[in-house]
C-alpha cells in the first residue's frame, strides 16, 4: 500500500489504534530495541497525532510501505497487512490511557515491552490479540469518559 487512500483521514490532531494482521511470524531489529520476534495474529498500536498533518499525515506514513524507519511501528507496519483504524479526532490526548486499556482486555499480550513508548512511562503501545476485540468492548473498557471513537477501514485495503 504505498499510496493508501487518506479520504476517510482528516488533518486534525488526535489519538488512534491502527490495527495491523501478521499472517506469519517473523523476526526483525527494530530501532534500540534490538532483534524481536513477533508471532502471526493481529497487533493493536496506539499512537497520536498533534503536528502538522494530523491523523490523515501519520497515518498515511504508517501504512506506507517504503518509508524510512522512524518509529517502531515502521518496522512492523511494512510486514503486517493494515485491517483497520480506530481514531478520536481530540485535542485530549488518549494514547496512554488507550494503550493501557488494550493491554488490559481479555486475550490481550504484550508482544514487546517499551514498544512505541520509548518517551513516555507505558509498558508498550503495542498489544497482540490471536482475535482482536470489537469496538464496543474497548470503548466500555475506556468509559466512564470514552471518547467518540470512529472505525475507518476503507483505507486499509
Amino acid at each position: 500500500m504505498n499510496n493508501p487512500d487518506r479520504a476517510g483521514l482528516l488533518a486534525r490532531p488526535g489519538t488512534y489504534l491502527l490495527w495491523m494482521q501478521l499472517g506469519m511470524s517473523l523476526r526483525v531489529r527494530v530501532g534500540g530495541l534490538g532483534p524481536v520476534g513477533f508471532p502471526a495474529g493481529n497487533y493493536g498500536y496506539v499512537g497520536s497525532a498533534f503536528g502538522p498533518g494530523g491523523i490523515a499525515a501519520r497515518l498515511g506514513r504508517h501504512l506506507r510501505l517504503n518509508k524510512s524507519q522512524r518509529w517502531h511501528v515502521d518496522y512492523l507496519s511494512g510486514a503486517a497487512k493494515p485491517r483497520a483504524v480506530w481514531v478520536s479526532y481530540d485535542e485530549a490526548r488518549y494514547e496512554h490511557r488507550w494503550a493501557a486499556t488494550l493491554a488490559a482486555l481479555p486475550g490481550a499480550r504484550v508482544p514487546v515491552a517499551g514498544f512505541g513508548s520509548s518517551d513516555c512511562g507505558c509498558p508498550t503501545h503495542l498489544v497482540w490479540f490471536r482475535r482482536p476485540p470489537s469496538l464496543q468492548v474497548f470503548r466500555a473498557a475506556c468509559t466512564p469518559e470514552a471518547p467518540g471513537i470512529e472505525v475507518i477501514s476503507r483505507i486499509c485495503g
